[in-house]
């Protein structure tokens, strides 16, 4: 049996996988893994403490499909100022069948950067109240445009606030996403000169940013208002205080057990802020329909998006069809 390596491009990779195709994979993958359809290791972690970088490697398969991934991505922080990404990262598929190398998707970050932006819409879709038209985002970096570009497709937003710790990054940031396609026509965007600003008054808060202390208070959310906690994907990092949870009316995990390891769930759990009983689901529960999401316009809900390895086997499983079928990437022998 001859055996062959498939290798992938950035540049086609960003061809072949658009925010709705990938929102339709990764939302299926939260359903299976919720149905016991989805086999999902724990995360290894790595920091480089020298170099403020850290490593995350992420695998898992869905039951039935032709391959399963394993993933490494790493975020440098002082890779923008020597002129290179702060994220980066590939992605190994294999046959599920053989255990057979079949592909290297050289993504450079961006299938993290998309599934993490769809995870961030389903949750919205799920979570957020159906007239829910403004929206404030914590954190300026990549992963804020791709979390608008996503909730843009289940929520038609009409006013968008960014923060940032670096107010010009803030602007930069503003100006580059007014100016995206995807974004609603008419919608007003504007940098905001502080957490609160951004998140006082809004429906939507969406927190991005790689934060080892606590931003978002909860005397900031109003009634109704929807948190999607995207940065802590580390036991170190925490974005909200825990009075956020202590608040919330309805806490959604995207991996209970992993949840109570790394994000935002963890540090409330582990004060003794919130009992683990107060978990009420995960969110691929709720995507197959086993639990309800929001229950009335009043409440104020919160998903806790950690990362799940089944995000990026649903991402790649689109990525080699569509790769396979247009005659994309290079073969070589393996």
């Amino acid at each position: 049996m001859s055996r062959a390596l498939l290798i992938l491009r950035e540049p086609e990779i960003r061809k072949l996988l658009d925010p709705a195709s990938c929102m339709r994979a990764v939302e299926e993958a939260f359903t299976a893994y919720a149905s016991g359809g989805a086999e999902l290791p724990s995360v290894i972690s790595l920091n480089v403490p020298e170099s403020r970088g850290e490593i995350h490697v992420k695998a898992g398969h869905l039951r039935g499909g032709s391959h399963y991934a394993v993933k490494i991505a790493s975020g440098f922080n002082d890779n923008p100022a020597k002129g290179l990404p702060q994220n980066d990262g590939l992605v190994l598929a294999f046959d599920a069948r053989t255990g057979v190398p079949s592909a290297l998707l050289l993504d450079n970050g961006f299938i993290t950067e998309q599934r993490t932006g769809a995870a961030g819409a389903i949750a919205a879709r799920h979570l957020a109240r159906r007239d829910a038209t403004v929206v404030g985002i914590v954190g300026c970096g990549s992963q804020a445009r791709y979390q608008l570009v996503s909730l843009a497709l289940v929520r038609p937003f009409s006013e968008v606030r960014i923060y940032g710790r670096r107010p010009e990054r803030a602007r930069a940031c503003v100006e580059e996403i007014e100016r995206h396609p995807a974004m609603p026509r008419g919608c007003r965007f504007a940098a905001a000169g502080s957490v609160r600003e951004a998140v006082e008054g809004a429906d939507i808060v969406v927190t991005v940013t790689a934060s080892r202390e606590p931003l978002v208070r909860a005397a900031w959310l109003s009634p109704g208002t929807h948190v999607t906690a995207v940065g802590s994907d580390g036991p170190d990092k925490q974005e909200l205080h825990t009075d956020v949870l202590q608040r919330a009316d309805l806490i959604v995990a995207d991996s209970r057990a992993q949840c109570l390891r790394l994000g935002e769930i963890h540090h409330a759990v582990v004060s003794g802020a919130i009992a683990e009983s107060k978990i009420a689901c995960e969110l691929g529960e709720i995507t197959a329909g086993l639990r309800p999401g929001r229950q009335s316009d009043g409440q104020i809900t919160l998903c806790d998006l950690t990362g799940v390895g089944v995000q990026d086997v649903a991402a790649t499983a689109v990525v080699l069809s569509r790769a396979q079928a247009a005659g994309l990437g290079e073969t070589v022998p393996a």
